[in-house]
């Protein structure tokens, strides 16, 4: 299992929440670097429901759906999911002095090396963090 994570500054439980769920803010955070972007996002927060965000590259040459199932969901505190690969993703949001700190823990794919998913996805929790902070 691979995590990741970061501490929230200066919000509420509720707005990292809203912000972390709501498609209206997904679609400004949801990316692993400044040449992609998420041009979609669809997201029913219930147990066995689903989420569906699309993650494309800018200059259009690659895009793909990230997509999963709800398995567990306790408001502003944990989220868990299965991706249609099988692969099992659990976030928590606890808070602590410094703020909310958000914690992600996935199974790794096999396509690509561990270091590089745990890169990937601690720069969009990276962008998360930027994105809440500053509005």
């Amino acid at each position: 299992m691979i995590t990741v994570s970061t501490t929230i500054q200066n919000k509420t439980a509720v707005q990292v929440w809203d912000y972390f769920t709501n498609p209206i803010h997904v679609v400004n955070w949801n990316y692993a670097g400044n040449d992609w972007h998420c041009p979609k996002a669809e997201n029913d927060l219930k147990i066995g429901k689903s989420f569906n965000y699309t993650m494309a590259a800018k200059n259009g040459e690659m895009s793909f759906d990230f997509t999963g199932i709800y398995t567990e969901i306790e408001p502003l505190s944990k989220i868990s999911y299965v991706l249609e690969d099988e692969r099992k993703i659990f976030v928590t949001f606890t808070e602590t002095e410094e703020g909310i700190e958000v914690v992600e823990k996935f199974d790794p794919e096999t396509e690509n090396a561990e270091e590089l998913q745990q890169t990937g996805w601690q720069m969009i929790l990276n962008n998360f963090k930027k994105y809440i902070e500053s509005n």
